[in-house]
């Protein structure tokens, strides 16, 4: 069903589709209530349930069917309108014809013309169209945070130093092109620039999705909203605004929204036959009925009303709505939060799903893969225990990763740390040296070692372990692989999908990673603007792509993409852009999706067959074709007809409980 709002799509109306969730939900509550009485005075419910009624209470039924009319109907109304002007007559059109004749014919009714009034079948119908309204408006969530979410990974203020060296916290507002800022160990830089001072490593995985954090000496670059790490950095501004390499992110993701196709939905193109069916139906019924069998002009309009009531199903107003609800609130249990239900339609006919690698199909964390004895006294236990003991005083990630891996924890005297280069410690009376490759160079230690060789050219981080300056062994550590990575890519490619993996990582990293789980492509070393460039060549192929990701820089590539899903525990700003949230991180649940989406098609489509096939049936008889048999239903009956498809509707949506296939 195609909800005429076209802002409730816009990424910068959030409050507008919200207004209009209120408005919807107001509209269906007062009908709903002011619809007990119509229902309880109408002659059909005093005829079966009680009797009850004044004189005048239909002029009572007509005055609350007229608000409920022209209050609860003016969107369907004006949606139709909307659709005729536009040539596109679809859900609209026909919700507004078939309240339309129902009304103006009760009316008619009401003031001389012989009949039954439609007056509890319109103030129904109303009702149960802006309840499948209400539904389907709430499942789809606006992307409009996004933008927002970009703006805050910036801190709020910034360590200013002034000309004479004292240090003023500043808005980053008042910061400007030249100024210095000092940035503190742990604390976000705020602004792109340049370092003029000190060393520390920088966390951008989240801005760059390089997975280790970058080690940053004088003259290197920095990035606004990354987190620095051990040491203190005096900086250099050098971009800031539009110029900044954030705001050139959030105008890339601003343009990949906007320039996103919409699909039009399925129950549209029903409702644009039934539209055709309806009027030309209606049409033939009372040309027959007045002009060839010579009925009264009363008795042809009735049975013409009678067949375009039916002819709007209420099941075709919830085929869908009912659908998206169970699937959304089954998806939710399972982790995965759909915010775009058109993307997540699509998520059926995926041909190529793209991944990110840092803390998609990697944890995103450090861990140890190997470890080299370089002493033949020296067991790999003894190895990683002595590096633990000293890593443990670090803040560094890599040592962190290493303290972790540690089973035992030493005691350590004299702990000295040098950013960038390592840390130093005694333990029970030997020095022991925790150095980078670097350090190595720089004292012109050199060693052979294949394995070692092999996890450099992998592209894993190694550290040195030195006793007393002498080098005893060797640890390897990557960003690790998680376990339900190569389950999730044997699955997905046994669906015929394409598994690529886009990375700003390194292509030794890159290729280490896809031998070990079997992806059919790699791009590596992809710079943010860049991976919105891949995502549009792999469309080029013909592919329906679908991008997982959880970094900022990953944001463009997911509004790009036909369906963008975001890793959960990544930024905001990822999840804010994609049309589906896997909460668990785990890439499993891509697969899930893709089935569920798959089930949640199947369903829609057996409700949508439901709601528009039953009519081959009901307007024939609405018609009169079997009034010679005596069989000529009141409109009361295609009311009965239409409540029956929508409980069979209802039902059918409920089963998808049992049809999808999730995993635990």
């Amino acid at each position: 069903m195609n909800i005429r709002c076209p802002e409730s799509h816009h990424a910068s109306h959030p409050s507008h589709h919200q207004m209009m969730v209120r408005d919807f939900r107001n509209r269906f509550w007062t009908s709903l209530i002011l619809t007990i009485p119509v229902l309880f005075f109408s002659p059909h419910f005093q005829k079966w349930v009680i009797t009850f009624s004044f004189q005048g209470d239909i002029y009572l039924i007509f005055f609350l069917s007229s608000f409920i009319f022209f209050y609860g109907g003016w969107p369907f109304i004006k949606g139709a309108l909307q659709e005729l002007k536009e040539k596109t007559p679809g859900m609209m059109t026909l919700i507004g014809l078939a309240i339309s004749v129902a009304y103006f014919y009760s009316c008619l009714i009401v003031f001389g013309l012989k009949g039954e009034p439609f007056f509890w079948e319109l103030t129904s119908l109303v009702d149960i169209m802006l309840l499948g309204h209400l539904i389907e408006m709430k499942s789809v969530l606006g992307a409009g945070k996004a933008l927002e979410e970009l703006a805050t990974l910036l801190p709020s203020d910034a360590h200013k130093i002034s000309s004479d060296g004292s240090i003023l916290d500043v808005p980053i507002e008042k910061l400007q092109v030249e100024d210095r800022a000092l940035v503190k160990p742990g604390e976000k830089i705020p602004a792109d620039g340049i370092v003029v001072k000190g060393q520390s490593s920088v966390n951008e995985s989240m801005l760059t999705g390089e997975s280790k954090p970058v080690s940053k000496v004088e003259q290197d670059k920095v990035i606004g909203g990354s987190i620095n790490g051990e040491g203190s950095l005096t900086i250099i501004i050098k971009n800031l605004g539009k110029d900044s390499f954030l705001s050139q992110v959030i105008q890339l993701v601003k343009v990949a929204q906007e320039s996103k196709s919409k699909t039009q939905h399925i129950a549209n193109r029903a409702a644009f036959w039934l539209t055709l069916i309806a009027i030309f139906g209606g049409g033939a019924t009372f040309i027959v009925w007045k002009l060839f069998i010579f009925e009264s002009f009363a008795f042809s309009l009735e049975r013409t009303v009678s067949v375009m009531v039916i002819t709007c199903p209420h099941a075709l107003g919830l085929a869908v709505p009912l659908v998206v609800a169970v699937s959304t609130s089954l998806a939710a249990k399972h982790g995965l939060l759909i915010r775009n239900r058109t993307a997540f339609e699509q998520a059926r006919k995926i041909q190529a799903i793209v991944f990110d690698k840092t803390g998609t199909l990697t944890k995103g964390e450090f861990g140890v893969t190997d470890i080299f004895s370089l002493d033949s006294s020296i067991k790999k236990e003894e190895l990683l225990t002595l590096a633990a003991s000293i890593e443990t005083h670090s803040e560094h990630p890599i040592a962190k990763a290493i303290s972790k891996a540690g089973k035992t924890i030493l005691e350590v005297e004299n702990f000295v740390a040098f950013p960038g280069k390592g840390a130093k410690g005694k333990i029970k009376g030997e020095e022991y040296l925790i150095a980078s490759p670097g350090y190595l160079r720089e004292k012109k230690i050199s060693f052979e070692n294949p394995a070692i060789q092999k996890c450099k050219e992998e592209g894993k981080t190694i550290i040195f372990i030195l006793k007393n300056q002498k080098l005893i062994g060797a640890i390897a550590l990557t960003d690790l692989i998680r376990e339900e990575s190569k389950p999730a890519i044997d699955s997905l490619k046994n669906l015929h999908i394409q598994c690529i993996m886009l990375t700003g990582d390194n292509k030794q990293v890159a290729k280490w990673v896809a031998e070990q789980i079997g992806l059919n492509e790699v791009f590596a070393e992809v710079l943010p603007q860049e991976k919105i460039e891949k995502i549009k060549e792999i469309q080029k192929r013909g592919f329906l792509v679908a991008m997982t990701g959880d970094g900022v820089n990953d944001a463009p590539a997911l509004a790009q993409a036909d369906v963008g899903i975001a890793i959960g525990a990544g930024t905001d700003v990822a999840i804010e852009t994609a049309d589906i949230i896997l909460v668990k991180s785990n890439p499993l649940d891509v697969l899930a999706i893709i089935k569920l989406a798959r089930a949640t098609y199947r369903k829609m489509v057996q409700n949508l067959l439901w709601a528009t096939g039953y009519n081959l049936f009901a307007i024939p008889l609405a018609a009169g074709i079997l009034s010679s048999y005596g069989i000529l239903p009141s409109p009361a009956f295609a009311a009965i007809l239409m409540s029956l498809s929508t409980i069979i509707c209802a039902i059918n949506a409920r089963f998808l409980k049992i049809n999808a296939h999730m995993h635990g």
